[in-house]
């Protein structure tokens, strides 16, 4: 089943064109909010050709398919239903039952919702700017090493390379902004100007002429450039956006263009800069704090336990769809810290799952199933560059206790790496491909993190599972 045909089966069994109100895509995932769920058909959505996998929550529905196919057949579901990725329609009627079905979910789940409608989008940025600044920090050591010149061609690669990475990392909170604009209904451009307020230089200016500025640790000041971060940026556009909509009921259509984007802006800078960045800013400092405390804790005894836990724990948050609410947990990290220490502990939970499914095919072999040696062996490949749904959906979930031992091995991963500081310098795939986003002096920890989650995954599941727990698969 190509590409084109999947999507088709899709939109058809998920209660046709009609029935849908948004359609989006991650990494891995199709994802599909519908007007009535009762429509969709799930076991025949499940057994789909192409289809690793079903996640439903209420009228929300994650159709997995895998890296780089989830973004293909989502854009071909876009051009046959004529939606937008934002769930904007023309009809009132539609957006009326659109904002009352978002009224079903609890304020968590919205609010995690709200966090993965903005930086989902950002992913492959995030990804490729990732890369680049790894590549361009290993560059760096090795001339720095002597290893390669520090003239010549290396130079111009390793500028080459940290110019690309900064196009996206220097300015993530205007893209933050943008992003943030559309899901709230706001102008795109005027929310990509509260991001770029958020880095202004004139900031630290304002900020002593009104004291607000450390001298000494410029870190710690009320009010400096990018106090607050991406939380500051999203809850000054969704400030920008309520100012907008009002502003629009009440100015005359012929100076809506001109004075409506002025004066939203003159409102929203103001309570941006003066309120929203140093409140913000107190929230990200106490985030930080915390996190350098638990994560990045000097107590070995502190870094074994919260790696172990983490790591254990992720892939259920994971099944929930919580972990998109780890996302601005990331930014935060890289902004104040130049790295993010928590994405790779998480990363070890895809490596425990590796283990486990080593240890099934092996059981799988001695018992003569066939058929689970040969859904092992297709899902294995991605399972280490880091796809982990093929094999959570079509092994250690169904069977269960893989699914729990899985987490238990990883833990030991995520302590170990947790223990040796390991840093990344973004956050995307996990498994063998994040390597190349692990900073530099990282990699081998990183790597080692992963053995040791693989072979804790492969003798918990060992010793745990029976014979008698595959015969009916």
């Amino acid at each position: 089943m190509n590409n084109e045909e999947l999507a088709k089966q899709i939109i058809t069994l998920c209660g046709g064109e009609s029935n849908l109100v948004r359609v989006t895509n991650c990494m891995t995932r199709c994802r599909l909010t519908v007007f009535d769920a009762s429509l969709v058909e799930e076991s025949a959505l499940k057994s789909t050709e192409g289809v690793l996998g079903l996640i439903s929550d209420g009228d929300s529905f994650q159709v997995v398919l895998g890296p780089g196919k989830a973004k293909k057949v989502t854009d071909v579901v876009l051009a046959l239903t004529g939606k937008d990725s934002g769930g904007v329609t023309e009809s009132w009627q539609e957006n009326k039952e659109r904002i009352k079905t978002g009224q079903k979910q609890n304020f968590l789940k919205k609010m995690i919702q709200i966090i993965a409608n903005i930086f989902i989008p950002l992913i492959p940025a995030i990804i490729a700017a990732g890369l680049f600044n790894g590549f361009a920090s290993l560059i760096g050591t090795l001339q720095g090493q002597g290893v390669i010149a520090g003239t010549g061609f290396w130079k111009i690669v390793q500028l080459l390379f940290s110019l690309i990475g900064a196009a996206f990392l220097g300015y993530f909170a205007i893209y933050t902004g943008i992003n943030a604009a559309k899901v709230f209904g706001a102008t795109e451009a005027l929310g990509g100007m509260i991001g770029g307020l958020s880095i202004g230089a004139n900031i630290v200016a304002i900020s002593k002429i009104f004291g607000l500025f450390n001298e000494e640790i410029p870190l710690n000041s009320i009010l400096t450039t990018g106090k607050g971060g991406v939380i500051g940026v999203i809850a000054g556009v969704w400030i920008l956006s309520k100012i907008e909509k009002s502003l629009r009921k009440k100015i005359p259509d012929v100076l809506d263009l001109v004075i409506t984007p002025f004066i939203t802006m003159l409102i929203t800078s103001i309570l941006f800069v003066f309120i929203i960045m140093p409140v913000a800013g107190f929230i990200s400092d106490g985030l930080v704090a915390a996190l350098k405390l638990i994560i990045m804790s000097p107590n070995p005894v502190i870094s074994v336990i919260s790696g172990y836990v983490l790591s254990a724990l992720f892939l259920p948050m994971v099944l929930m769809g919580l972990h998109h609410g780890l996302i601005p947990i990331y930014a935060i990290q890289l902004e104040a810290m130049g790295g993010v220490s928590l994405f790779p502990v998480l990363a070890m939970a895809g490596a425990g799952q590796v283990g486990a499914a080593i240890a099934i095919y092996v059981m799988a072999k001695k018992a003569g199933n066939e058929r689970m040696q040969k859904v092992i062996a297709g899902a294995l490949p991605a399972g280490f560059l880091g796809v982990g749904e093929p094999l959570i959906y079509g092994v250690t979930l169904p069977l269960f206790k893989p699914f729990i031992t899985a987490g238990l091995g990883a833990g030991f991963g995520g302590a170990y790496v947790m223990l040796t500081h390991v840093m990344s310098s973004a956050w995307g795939p996990s498994g063998l491909v994040a390597i190349a986003i692990i900073q530099p002096q990282h990699m081998l920890n990183y790597f080692i993190g992963l053995v040791v989650s693989y072979i804790a995954g492969f003798i918990i599941t060992k010793l745990v599972m029976k014979p008698k727990d595959l015969e009916s698969n």
